[in-house]
C-alpha cells in the first residue's frame, strides 16, 4: 500500500495513506510527500492542494518502528534522517499554490507540524492537536519554524514545552486552525476556501506566498527594496496586466472560469454554485510506490 495517495487535478488531493498506524510518518511517507511537493508546478495547472488523512485520524505523528531504528543511529545518521524530514516540511511550505489541511480525529507531533505548514486548516470540531515530542524526550525542532510563525512564540512555548494536547477550539484561538465545523461538513468547508482561492491569479498567489515568507519577522525598512521589486514584477507580468485590464473593463479575468461572474456582479445574497471544477473528494488514485511501514504507531498516551 502506498504511503500517500494523490488524486491530480486543478485541485489535487493528497491523502496520507497509512490508516493502520494512524497515518504515522516513516521514511517512505516522508520521501513521497517531499517528491510530491517538489513536483507541484507554478504554471496554474494546479490551483490548490488539499491534504487529508485516511482512516479515523489525520496523522498521529511519527511511526514507533521508524523511531525505534534511531536508537542505534550514530549522530551522523540522525543528522541525515532528520534532514530528510526537515526537507519535507520545507518542500510543502514552498509549494506555489495554497495548501489546505483537512484535519479530523487527531493531528499530533508531526501531524500538528503539517497543520502549521498549511496555508489554511479546516478542522473537525472534535479534532485533537498537540506538539507532543517532549513527552518522548525529543523536541519539535524541524517543525518549530512553522509553528512559531503560525501561532507565535508565547503559545508555542506553552504548548511545545509541555506537550499538552489541545482542542480544535484552542487551535483556532491561537491561529493554527482557521475553520472549525462538524466532521460531516469538512468537505463543504474546504470547498468554500477553494472557491475563494480560485478567484485569485495563480501567479499572484505564488508570488504572495514568497513575499510573505520573505518579509516575516523583518523590519519594513529592511524589506523595502524586496517588496518594491515584487510588486513591480507582478504589475508587468501577464496575469498582472490581465487582472488590471479585466478590472478596468469590468469583465472576468482569464483565470476565472466562465461560470464565475466578476466580483462586482455577484449579489451578496446569491447562493454559491457547487462544483466548479475545484472539488474535494476522498482518495481514489495512487501515484506513489509502495513503501514498507512499521507495524504500529505510538499509543495515544505515548505521543
Amino acid at each position: 500500500m502506498s504511503a500517500i495517495l494523490i488524486e491530480r487535478g486543478s485541485v489535487t488531493t493528497v491523502t496520507l495513506n497509512r490508516p493502520e498506524v494512524r497515518n504515522a510518518f516513516n521514511e517512505g511517507m516522508i520521501e513521497e510527500l517531499t517528491a510530491f511537493a517538489a513536483s507541484v508546478p507554478a504554471d496554474g495547472s494546479i490551483r490548490a492542494v488539499v491534504l487529508r488523512g485516511a482512516g479515523p485520524v489525520f496523522s498521529a505523528g511519527a511511526d514507533v518502528q521508524w523511531m525505534s531504528k534511531m536508537l542505534g543511529f550514530s549522530r551522523e545518521e540522525n543528522l541525515a534522517d532528520a534532514r530528510q524530514a526537515a526537507l519535507m516540511f520545507l518542500a510543502l511550505d514552498r509549494m506555489p499554490v495554497p495548501l489546505i489541511g483537512r484535519v479530523h480525529g487527531a493531528a499530533l507531533g508531526g501531524g500538528s507540524g503539517l497543520a502549521a505548514v498549511c496555508d489554511v486548516v479546516v478542522a473537525a470540531d472534535d479534532a485533537l492537536f498537540g506538539f507532543t515530542e517532549v513527552v518522548l524526550g525529543i523536541l519539535p525542532a524541524m517543525i518549530s519554524p512553522y509553528v512559531v510563525r503560525k501561532i507565535g512564540l508565547s503559545a508555542a512555548r506553552e504548548l511545545c514545552l509541555s506537550g499538552t494536547r489541545f482542542s480544535a477550539a484552542r487551535a483556532k484561538e491561537i491561529g493554527l486552525v482557521h475553520t472549525i465545523v462538524p466532521s460531516a461538513d469538512l468537505d463543504r468547508a474546504v470547498e468554500e476556501h477553494l472557491e475563494r482561492f480560485r478567484k485569485a491569479a495563480p501567479s499572484a498567489i505564488a508570488a504572495t506566498k514568497r513575499v510573505l515568507t520573505d518579509v516575516y519577522g523583518r523590519r519594513p525598512a529592511d524589506v523595502l527594496a524586496l517588496t518594491v521589486d515584487h510588486i513591480a514584477a507582478q504589475r508587468v507580468s501577464p496575469e498582472g496586466q490581465e487582472g488590471l485590464r479585466a478590472f478596468l473593463e469590468k469583465r472576468r479575468a482569464s483565470w476565472v472560469q466562465a461560470s464565475e461572474p466578476p466580483a462586482s456582479e455577484t449579489p451578496a445574497s446569491e447562493p454559491r454554485e457547487q462544483s466548479r471544477g475545484l472539488s474535494v473528494s476522498g482518495p481514489r488514485t495512487s501515484r506513489a510506490s509502495e513503501r514498507a511501514g512499521g507495524p504500529g504507531a505510538k499509543p495515544p498516551d505515548q505521543e
